[in-house]
């Protein structure tokens, strides 16, 4: 059984994917519009693995006999600057959703929550994942730069990125 205080904080992480996975479909979308179909792909499986993490921790608040709460998620951006600040605003998300982790494992530590404890030690180190692919993909958005032709090499980029990492479920 999970304490009302650790509950609460699970069902407000449930919110932050939730949202994330919905930036990530708007990304998508916004990517596909400019022709970047590689760079769509990608982010359509990064919106459906924030799904999956929001399902994750939704079953195990079910599993603790508590009560899981379908979130309210606020609509995200449509339109946006460029791909440099499309994967900026990622990297950024994606160290706001690492705080939020951090700050539940801290918060189940707190509570003596082992059960609970142990359950995020799988979302401490997707994050990390997380951040490190994010980060090497604007690594690369640096060394391209931004000429003409940049968006092609960018696409082809993150194409191979997201062939490494598992392929396209947006197909």
């Amino acid at each position: 059984m999970l304490e009302n205080k650790i509950e609460q904080a699970l069902n407000d992480q449930i919110a932050m994917e939730g949202y994330a996975s919905f930036l990530y479909l708007s990304m998508a979308s916004w990517c596909e519009q400019q022709g970047l179909e590689g760079t769509s792909q990608f982010f359509y499986r990064q919106s459906a693995e924030e799904h999956d993490h929001m399902m994750r921790i939704f079953r195990y608040i079910l599993e603790m006999d508590g009560k899981a709460v379908s979130p309210e998620v606020k609509q995200p951006p449509q339109k946006f600057e460029s791909i440099q600040k499309i994967f900026d605003d990622v990297y950024e998300h994606e160290q706001k959703v690492t705080r939020s982790i951090s700050k539940l494992v801290e918060l189940a530590d707190e509570m003596d929550d082992h059960t609970t404890y142990q359950f995020l030690q799988w979302f401490v180190l997707e994050q990390r994942e997380e951040e490190t692919l994010v980060r090497s993909i604007l690594d690369k958005l640096k060394i391209i730069g931004d000429g003409p032709q940049s968006l092609y090499f960018i696409d082809k980029e993150v194409t191979m990125i997201n062939e490494r990492e598992g392929g396209s479920p947006g197909e």
